[in-house]
């Protein structure tokens, strides 16, 4: 089949499903993935067709922080909301005969599958139906209010999601033809497949029958990917370092967060590589070493400890690795995964991002490497997640072309 994997955002959003296209295209489909611009080099760089679907995140996170008004955020996000959906309409015109979404555009890739009779499946990242049993991620708080209250939270969660495409959908309706009085949302699409393992997030109870915790859908590395000889030689020179990055976030605060890294990890007394990240932080000082792009899942298992932002993507990678980490969240889904690193032993108290400070991270990281149980705990949480097939029950779903 010609598979559609459609998805938005940073990188965190789309390497996972560089992982998940090659494992349909090693079974005999054909996978393009339409994601923004910025992403075109990763997605082909890992032997995947590419579509591309409008929008900068780096410059609509940049720009919301720079609004002046409630006014002014909202029409940022309402042309970033246009772009999306007139990206994703023109990717599936492209032709598909399988959409897979994430959950962000998930109300889009349904209304553009309706229109072209094109079947959708959800592939989505982090939790994303009310439960009982937690606050959904972008909860307002992340503390458990008991059954009733957690089910309220998570209503609010997809309301709210609902409410960033609603127009958009609208008007993207309207442009396919389709009835004005039947707006698609996310808990239209059915079947969905969640990728993260059911150790760390355990699938709950009240969710829908259709509703399935897979497992991690591992990034691909790039065709040909080397490590750079100064990250290598800097592994080797000493014992292994401490990981600080903060992903896509904090962009603008490269100065001040390089600054905070380097007196940090001078008190606590290690060793660091320091990922630039869309916040451009730079390391300095003998012990310390600066990064740009390079796989996680080649450098965590060469880490005593990974600092980041507690993305989905970058979370998943280090309890793959199997060394602890100090979560440093900073917003949307980041509290949800911070949390649930702390509960599962591999991580000391979260220190979200508006409390950071250089004496804060310093005794994170003390505090995290010298406790072992987060290690002992961390290492036993990997040897569960390598025994998991994240896309087995998705395949199989769909069916293998060469099957037989």
């Amino acid at each position: 089949m010609r598979i559609l994997i459609i998805t938005a955002g940073s990188r965190g959003d789309v390497a996972p499903f560089t992982g998940l296209g090659r494992r349909l295209s090693d079974v005999g489909h054909q996978v393009t993935v339409a994601a923004h611009p910025s992403l075109a080099a990763l997605v082909g760089g890992c032997g995947l067709g590419y579509r591309p679907v409008q929008g900068d995140p780096q410059g609509l996170i940049r720009d919301l922080a720079r609004a002046a008004s409630r006014d002014e955020a909202q029409a940022l996000t309402r042309a970033y909301a246009d772009g999306l959906a007139d990206g994703v309409a023109e990717a599936v015109a492209g032709g598909a005969d399988l959409l897979l979404t994430a959950f962000g555009p998930a109300p889009l890739s349904r209304t553009a599958g309706d229109a072209f009779g094109v079947p959708v499946i959800g592939t989505y990242l982090a939790p994303s139906f009310a439960t009982g049993e937690f606050p959904l991620p972008n909860a307002r708080g992340i503390d458990d209010l008991g059954p009733e209250g957690n089910l309220a939270a998570g209503r609010d969660v997809l309301k709210r999601a609902e409410g960033v495409f609603a127009g958009a959908v609208t008007r993207l309706r309207a442009r396919l033809g389709l009835p004005a009085d039947a707006p698609s949302a996310p808990v239209d699409v059915r079947p969905v497949f969640h990728g993260f393992s059911p150790l760390v997030v355990p699938r709950p109870e009240d969710w829908p029958s259709w509703v399935e915790v897979a497992g991690y859908w591992w990034p691909a590395r790039p065709d040909g990917w080397q490590p750079p000889a100064e990250l290598v030689d800097f592994l080797q020179a000493g014992p292994p370092p401490v990981f600080i990055g903060f992903g896509s976030m904090a962009a603008g605060q490269g100065e001040r967060l390089s600054e905070l890294a380097a007196a940090a990890v001078k008190q606590a007394g290690v060793r660091a590589v320091v990922q630039a990240g869309w916040a451009d932080v730079d390391g300095s000082g003998a012990d310390v070493l600066s990064i740009g792009d390079v796989p996680h899942d080649w450098l965590f298992p060469r880490t005593a400890a990974v600092v980041h932002h507690a993305g989905a993507g970058t979370t998943a990678a280090g309890l793959r690795a199997g060394v602890p980490a100090v979560p440093v969240p900073v917003m949307a889904d980041q509290p949800f995964w911070a949390s649930r690193l702390h509960a599962l032993g591999v991580a000391p108290r979260p220190v979200p991002f508006r409390e950071l400070t250089a004496e804060a991270l310093g005794d994170a990281i003390t505090a995290c490497l010298s406790e072992p149980s987060h290690r002992r705990l961390a290492a036993e949480l990997a040897r569960g997640i390598a025994a998991e097939d994240g896309t087995a029950s998705l395949l199989a779903h769909i069916g293998s072309p060469n099957a037989g």
